[in-house]
């Protein structure tokens, strides 16, 4: 029985799974290296005023978060194209116009940031106040969401196809 409260599936391509796999890789080969700085740090002396050792500790922090995110994407991704929907999904190329201004139109990869790095897209996640607000669109669809400034900003949907990475 689904609970309703399942994340979207994230969709990469072939090509984005196999660098976020790379990074990984690289990162989990780079620990030894990282505890050896910090274990070389440590025998400087004194831990409350040694930068070098402070910084080594947080570059560990840095790495296994980076770790941690990139192997439970990884675990979770779809690989391949995403399928076909009638309405504004994750992993969709959205175009929308502001207001009612035709003119005034904006498109976009509705997704992870993490293959921002794979388009020239501008990438909006599905979580942002805009992306919130265009989940299940149709073309033709108007919706209202808050901008971070507190301002009420209208969007209609014009068009939107899966990305093809």
């Amino acid at each position: 029985m689904s609970t309703g409260n399942e994340a979207p599936a994230t969709w990469l391509s072939q090509d984005a799974y196999d660098r976020l796999q790379a990074e990984l890789d690289e990162h989990i080969a780079n620990r030894p290296a990282i505890a050896a700085e910090i274990n070389a740090r440590r025998e400087e002396g004194d831990l409350r005023e040694n930068g070098g050792y402070h910084a080594a500790r947080e570059e560990q922090g840095k790495a296994e978060g980076r770790i941690r995110y990139l192997q439970e994407l990884l675990r979770t991704a779809k690989v391949g194209e995403a399928p076909s929907a009638d309405a504004v999904s994750p992993g969709m190329v959205v175009t929308i116009y502001f207001d009612d201004d035709t003119d005034d139109t904006e498109t976009f990869l509705l997704g992870s940031r993490e293959i921002a790095a794979t388009t020239d897209l501008t990438v909006y996640s599905p979580e942002s106040a805009l992306g919130k607000a265009i989940l299940g669109g149709r073309p033709g669809q108007t919706c209202t969401y808050t901008a971070p400034s507190g301002a009420d900003i209208k969007v209609t949907v014009v068009s939107f196809e899966p990305f093809s990475g």
